[in-house]
């Protein structure tokens, strides 16, 4: 592809970490081999940056975590949004040149920061363009986002595909697990999330591997948390832990002996385990993006949240879950009501009536569920047990054609793989040339 000799930036706008791994990480990544960007080519005069927006759903040290990556020349954190919109300046020199890219949050925060910065404008949108005036080009995920624009703008679309489709080819790449039936854990990576769910599945653990004592399972660690952090969610110092029958775990290291666990083992070259007083033992994955490992697994266990989107790229069945009977705790919600639920006074309170509420007024969960517009995995709602889900489980594992067509479903709604391709390509479109001399 041509260079761009221009002083220029290519901003990449997100939110949460679910966007983070499926949508901005694998664009980056690809922007980087096909264009000489900085901070990897310090050669570059074009720079890669990333903008976090305010999100409720965020956990707050997303920044740091796309800083991990070494990808980005500059990372803007979300609690700087606002200052950078007002004194862009105060963050650095920018480029009279460039376009934003919208991956995930509000869309109107990249209208505004596009008109800020003078750049070129790229939404993509899933569902709906909510603001396709101001874009100079919009990537459509699909034929139904496309025909929702005014006809006099549908020129400035691109149907690109689904971004998660290509999480499947890069997840074959991966090294084998070792032989068992895999099942994954999927607690969550926020707070109120972990306080229910790592009790909660270390007890299903427990339960399944009684019941079907071939099955091994593997635990995510997810980038805004830690090993540290899912202990003390484990422990009796998260009074949710006391309605649940597993107790404590214990972290187990070991020394990597066996290649083939590499899928598994942190850049330490260790593996840790978590073990439970019953004796089940529950593999931590370290590195991030656990796609390869994932994709080997039987079925997963997993809250809801763009962890639900991200199995499904992968076309791992999956039951998910929402435990409703510690609503005081459960305040991850999107939108106002999140917010209205976070409010210092009225809190648990308003949390509790408002998600009990939106319990009884709720749609599909589970993103397969809400893209098909139809029931494909299994999303179980209420006073839900350890004990069931683990009975269910069992029946799914000792299914395998019932779990064949699960995954089937799956693929099938993700569609092929290229949208990454595609989108870079757009965004190399906008990238204005120098002005003439």
């Amino acid at each position: 592809m041509a260079s761009h000799p221009a002083p220029a930036a290519i901003v990449l706008v997100s939110n949460g970490p679910g966007e983070l791994t499926t949508w901005v990480r694998p664009l980056a990544a690809l922007l980087h081999r096909q264009l000489p960007l900085r901070p990897w080519d310090p050669q570059a005069t074009c720079s890669l940056q990333l903008v976090l927006v305010p999100c409720p759903n965020a956990t707050g040290v997303e920044h740091r975590v796309a800083e991990g990556w070494g990808v980005f020349d500059r990372v803007v954190a979300a609690r700087h949004f606002w200052g950078l919109l007002l004194w862009p300046r105060r963050f650095g020199a920018w480029p009279q040149r460039g376009v934003v890219v919208f991956l995930g949050g509000d869309q109107f925060w990249t209208v505004l920061l596009s008109a800020r910065l003078g750049y070129r404008h790229l939404t993509y949108a899933e569902w709906v363009a909510r603001w396709p005036q101001w874009n100079d080009r919009i990537a459509a995920m699909g034929p139904a986002a496309a025909q929702r624009l005014p006809a006099r703008l549908r020129a400035r679309c691109t149907v690109v595909g689904d971004l998660m489709a290509d999480l499947s080819a890069s997840a074959r790449q991966s090294a084998p697990l070792p032989p068992g039936e895999w099942v994954a854990l999927l607690p969550g990576s926020k707070r109120a999330k972990l306080q229910v769910g790592m009790p909660f599945l270390l007890e299903a653990a427990d339960r399944l591997s009684a019941l079907r004592p071939s099955c091994r399972f593997l635990l995510p660690v997810a980038p805004t948390t830690s090993v540290p952090e899912l202990l003390a969610y484990a422990s009796s110092a998260n009074p949710i832990q006391a309605y649940y029958g597993s107790g404590e775990p214990r972290l187990l290291e070991e020394p990597l002996q066996d290649p083939v666990a590499s899928a598994m083992a942190g850049q330490g070259g260790s593996l840790l385990r978590l073990l439970t007083p019953a004796g089940t033992t529950i593999e931590l994955l370290l590195d991030h993006p656990a796609h390869g490992p994932l994709s080997q697994c039987a079925l997963a266990l997993t809250t809801v949240g763009a962890n639900t989107a991200e199995l499904g790229a992968l076309g791992v069945p999956m039951i998910v879950l929402v435990p409703t009977q510690h609503l005081q705790v459960m305040q991850a919600w999107d939108g106002w009501l999140g917010l209205v639920a976070r409010l210092p006074l009225l809190r648990w309170l308003l949390g509790l009536a408002l998600t009990a509420w939106r319990m009884r007024q709720r749609g599909f969960l589970a993103w397969p569920n809400i893209s098909a517009g139809r029931a494909v995995v299994p999303e179980r709602v209420g006073a839900i047990t350890p004990a069931q889900i683990a009975a269910e489980a069992a029946d799914w594992l000792a299914h395998p054609e019932r779990l064949a067509g699960l995954r089937d479903d799956l693929r099938s709604l993700r569609g092929q793989p290229g949208a990454v391709a595609a989108l870079a390509q757009l965004v190399e479109g906008l990238l204005p040339e120098a002005p003439a001399a």
